[in-house]
């Protein structure tokens, strides 16, 4: 192996300013030089600034000896490299070099969107793939003090989702309103703001419609307009984001394959690949 230089000219000037001498014979910037590879001045004056004299001479010490010895070790460690290395590490690179563009043809060139009649099919052959693994809602939650009043009505307008009173109401007694009358919710999302464990939710799910919990100082009212219970079929607009999940999977294996067709036979048609008998 070739032998190690390592040229370090006067570190403690170096970190002062105005050392005409150590500059001229450093006219490139660099500041410290191991087997051919340079650690500049200036990556040295970043790391020091603001430092005192004597805290810059550590910082500067300790940042040049570990460079130093990780270009050493690396050095070594290719001096004995075995050609088995070499070869991993140069299919790992053309590895890289083909993701990336995988990816940019897919960015670019596949098509995304997914016709319903496409998840429609999908939904309809795949039925066991599409079980609920939890309860999903769509309702109305309301949190109030344990002692607000006119409470009864409130139980009222969540029924017969008379939203106007409902809002009107829970701006002025409640400690929380949320209406999700167009999205679903898990019950995981639902626990996280009531105080019940899963079971007691999931179990009062299954019985009614309008449930409610309560703690020493607060009323959980729960108003169901529409569900689906743990072990049911989803909804297809449930499953939609799946069901498009598996599609464009499908369609990426495809399109690549396809792809790398295309450049094999634009290869063999502009003579860049030749068989030799």
């Amino acid at each position: 192996m070739k032998k190690t230089r390592i040229v370090i000219a006067l570190l403690a000037s170096f970190l002062l300013v105005g050392c005409a001498a150590y500059e001229k014979k450093n006219q490139s910037g660099a500041a410290v030089e191991v087997n051919g590879q340079y650690l500049y001045r200036s990556t040295l004056d970043s790391l020091t600034l603001g430092l005192n004299s004597e805290d810059s001479m550590r910082v500067a010490q300790q940042y040049i000896s570990q460079w130093a010895k990780d270009v050493l070790i690396y050095d070594n460690a290719k001096s004995r490299t075995s050609s088995e290395i070499e070869r991993q590490v140069e299919e790992y690179r053309r590895a890289l070099y083909v993701h990336a563009y995988e990816e940019y043809l897919i960015e670019r060139r596949m098509p995304k969107d997914v016709a319903d009649s496409t998840v429609a099919q999908l939904y309809g052959q795949m039925p066991e793939r599409f079980k609920l693994d939890e309860s999903i809602v769509k309702g109305i939650l309301v949190v109030i003090p344990t002692d607000a009043p006119k409470s009864d009505k409130l139980r009222g307008y969540m029924a017969k989702q008379e939203l106007d009173k409902l809002e009107k109401y829970a701006y002025q007694n409640a400690s929380g309103y949320e209406l999700f009358l167009d999205k679903w919710m898990t019950t995981t999302e639902l626990l996280a703001q009531l105080p019940v464990e899963r079971a007691e939710l999931e179990n009062a799910l299954k019985n009614k419609n309008q449930i409610e919990f309560a703690d020493t100082v607060k009323t959980y009212l729960l108003q169901v307009t529409d569900k689906h219970l743990r072990g049911e079929q989803m909804p297809l607009e449930y499953a939609r984001p799946q069901i498009e999940k598996i599609v464009l999977a499908t369609r990426q294996v495809e399109f690549l394959q396809k792809e790398r067709e295309r450049i094999y036979n634009e290869a063999i048609q502009d003579q860049k690949i030749k068989f030799y008998e």
